[in-house]
């Protein structure tokens, strides 16, 4: 079992219900899923980038990702419809916790003047998004594979009602927010 599940299972439900006065361990909120997205706006004049992302987000996730593609042509920009624009992969079960413990324990550390994630990437459900500047901060790709240094956005798909719940389960897993002070600094 992972480790990011049994500390859910073991020590978050147990806290979420004693934060939240939870009749019902059904109400406790959980990680539902985790998308892992990368747009690549170059791929348009560059059909290498795609596979170079495609290559990164399968070290990163554990899965090979769905190649997203242009919904309508936008003529400025050299867009067709049907173009590949990105990569996305959908997370669940225990590669989903696998990714949590990983980006927690490994990745965000490795992010250069780290100070904690930001709050205010919150929805108002409970959902909560976070971008990463450098998708090499993971281990398992490899620099020399790459032709550029892109970044991705994680979204966190909880049961949660509320920003309040979403964080509170988050924190418990174990993301390293910002302290509210230093927040309110930034907000400022």
């Amino acid at each position: 079992m992972d480790r990011a599940k049994e500390r859910y299972d073991q020590i978050v439900v147990g806290k979420l219900k004693e934060q939240f006065q939870y009749k019902s361990v059904m109400q406790i909120p959980r990680l539902e899923k985790i998308v892992i997205n990368c747009g690549v706006g170059e791929a348009v004049g560059n059909s290498k980038a795609i596979e170079n992302v495609v290559y990164a987000v399968t070290r990163i996730s554990g899965q090979k990702p769905v190649v997203t593609r242009a919904k309508k042509s936008i003529a400025s920009f050299k867009l067709r419809e049907g173009m590949p624009i990105g990569v996305k992969v959908t997370l669940r079960g225990a590669r989903m916790y696998d990714f949590v413990d990983r980006l927690f324990a490994v990745a965000l550390p490795r992010v250069r003047d780290f100070r904690g994630t930001p709050t205010k990437g919150f929805d108002g459900r409970g959902n909560y998004t976070l971008g990463l500047k450098e998708q090499i901060v993971f281990p398992e790709v490899d620099l020399d594979k790459l032709d550029k240094v892109r970044g991705l956005d994680v979204t966190f798909v909880t049961t949660a009602t509320t920003n309040e719940e979403g964080r509170a389960l988050l924190q418990h897993l174990g993301m390293p927010f910002r302290k509210q002070q230093e927040a309110q600094k930034e907000a400022a």
